[in-house]
């Protein structure tokens, strides 16, 4: 049974298909141990009445080896028919060979909002005295910006366009450089704007901050926060703007910040309580992402979900780790921690619930993976044996 949509909103059946993608490199060994806990969290949570049926798609080298693609159509054509799917970490080439996988999915599904939930569990490492105070949600814009693969190389043909167009406008490029284009739009700047204060509503949060080069880039990040808070002022008086705040109680009222880019990495080391919602051009959010990971435990443990409107891909943040493929040692946590994002996506809560607080409970009997146990300095589990420690925490509820 597939999902659809009714009055906007999604319909849920209690057996539901959904594909996933093992991806490269360590993809087999984290997708496995991921499906077990997902399977074992809805088993104890809904018994035999809510079951996933899991369906295997190809893409990356597996579809190459196969089908001489990275993307074959049938996957693209499955996983939009299914709304939904799983998806393991797929090696893109640098500098050469074919596009990001990654990239061209979130582009033909218009998934366009990149969402990292990035949160300190007890028992990670971090290089913070108090890690505990981050709890900070990304909403990075996913199809714009420099993501979006306009670049030519130097001395193309069409670089050389355009710089010799850039000349005529009145801008001197030097000869011989490679040009990428950076486009940001009203429109997708507004929709990722809404998503992120939605979210913000209906999870409670208190603040939204929005993240630009603006003072820079006037007329691409620079608009990009205009726009943003134009779609604020559409929520009418329960969005404020920090300077109307001065120490008066919000009462469920949602305060708007921005902050300059390169400023912000410093507000999320010195002041990481004081933000919650993150809101962003795509490159920023690449940024800021993987370096709010890195005080909860590195990109190892942390989550992500590519959303558009009723579409879902939900995906480890790290690469595909080639040299520990069929190893059996790699951390499963990002892409299991994407799949309590994919969960909640379709509001199997309690299953959500059942895994987050047994991914605690692991993690507070040291029971872990080899790329925490090195900086914890206990002896480290197997891939599939972290998987049946989860499961076995889950068990004891």
């Amino acid at each position: 049974m597939k999902i659809s949509v009714e009055n906007n909103s999604l319909v849920v059946p209690n057996v539901l298909d959904i594909p996933y993608i093992e991806g490269d490199g360590i993809g087999p060994d984290i997708s496995k141990a991921t499906k077990k806990v997902v399977d074992e969290a809805i088993k104890i949570s809904y018994g035999n009445e809510r079951k996933i049926n899991w369906t295997e798609l190809v893409a990356g080298e597996k579809a190459i080896s196969k089908f001489g693609t990275p993307l074959p159509e049938d996957t693209v054509k499955k996983i939009t028919e299914h709304r939904i799917a799983l998806k393991g970490p797929l090696t893109t080439p640098i500098g050469g060979g074919f596009r990001s996988v990654n990239v061209t999915l979130r582009q033909i599904m218009d998934l366009y909002a990149n969402v990292r939930p990035v949160k300190y569990y007890p028992g990670l490492p971090s290089p913070l005295k108090n890690p505990e105070k981050v709890d900070m949600v990304v909403f990075r814009e996913n199809t714009e910006d420099v993501y979006m693969g306009i670049e030519f190389p130097a001395d193309s043909k069409e670089a050389v366009q355009v710089i010799d167009l850039m000349s005529k406008l009145g801008y001197s490029i030097r000869s011989g450089s490679g040009i990428g284009i950076k486009p940001i739009s009203k429109f997708g700047s507004m929709r990722i704007s809404k998503m992120a204060i939605d979210y913000a509503f209906a999870n409670k949060r208190k603040n939204i901050t929005i993240m630009h080069k603006g003072n820079i880039m006037k007329y691409t990040e620079g608009a990009f926060k205009e726009w943003a808070y134009e779609t604020a002022k559409e929520y009418g008086d329960r969005i404020v703007n920090e300077t109307e705040v001065a120490g008066k109680k919000m009462d469920g009222k949602l305060v708007l910040k921005d902050r300059i880019a390169d400023n912000m990495f410093q507000q999320i080391l010195l002041r990481p309580d004081e933000y919650d919602v993150i809101l962003c051009p795509n490159l920023n959010g690449d940024y800021i992402s993987d370096a709010l990971a890195a005080q909860i435990g590195g990109i190892g443990v942390a989550p992500s979900g590519n959303i558009g409107d009723n579409y879902a891909i939900f995906e480890a943040v790290h690469g595909s780790a080639p040299k520990y493929a069929n190893l059996d040692v790699a951390d499963p946590s990002s892409l299991t921690l994407s799949a309590v994002m994919m969960l909640r996506y379709i509001k199997w809560n309690e299953s959500a619930d059942i895994i987050e607080k047994a991914f605690v409970d692991t993690l507070r009997d040291k029971q872990v993976p080899q790329d925490l146990a090195r900086h914890l300095g206990v002896k480290a589990l197997t891939t599939s044996e972290f998987a049946n420690s989860i499961v076995q925490h889950m068990a004891a509820k």
